[in-house]
């Protein structure tokens, strides 16, 4: 789904958001911090802050809907059912059917083999340390969820140029050889040029 739909919609929410609504999605957000919190005035600025924590974004909207719901704003979950049909109509992410079988692919073998050092990988593939927060808040207690969501931020900041050689060439660059020689021997086991 398109970055800028998505920012799109959350700014039509946060146009219709009033102040106590504001106030209480701030009170719903205890993960994001005091501090943070105050200075927070805006649903935009909130909706800003949950997608750097990864909490939400294009294609995950499900804490939106619930954080709405639970302030009683129903009706605003309207703007984001209309945003996923428009987004559902469009081309997803542009990747060829083919690269998207090997990235799978080796997402499969680095998921089982990459353990800790994803963090690295992670800033290696260009993704942010809010990003990387997010993904590890997201997923604390998984650490191989943490790599797959690692993989499909990547491939959402990509989008078509997302190539399974960049990921071989960040575990190579981040001393995961054996990681890396482990993808291209399941590429080619499994055929996939």
């Amino acid at each position: 789904m398109d970055t800028r739909g998505f920012r799109a919609m959350l700014l039509a929410i946060s146009d219709k958001l009033t102040e106590d609504n504001v106030v209480s999605l701030k009170f719903l957000c205890t993960d994001i911090g005091k501090k943070r919190l105050e200075k927070i005035n805006k649903g935009f600025d909130l909706f800003e802050c949950l997608i750097e924590r990864a909490q939400i974004g294009p294609d995950n909207t499900d804490f939106l809907r619930k954080l709405l719901n639970d302030i009683g704003q129903t009706v605003l979950i309207e703007i984001i059912e209309d945003y996923e049909r428009q987004a559902a109509s469009r081309p997803a992410d542009g990747l060829d059917a083919k690269e998207r079988e090997k990235i799978n692919s080796a997402t499969d073998v680095i998921v089982q083999h990459l353990g800790k050092k994803w963090l690295q990988v992670g800033r290696r593939l260009g993704l942010q340390d809010a990003q990387l927060e997010g993904i590890q808040e997201k997923h604390s207690r998984n650490l191989e969820e943490q790599v797959r969501e690692l993989i499909r931020q990547w491939m959402k900041i990509k989008k078509e140029d997302a190539r399974v050689e960049h990921l071989i060439k960040a575990l190579r660059d981040c001393k995961q050889n054996l990681t890396a020689d482990l993808v291209e021997k399941k590429l080619r086991e499994s055929g996939i040029p």
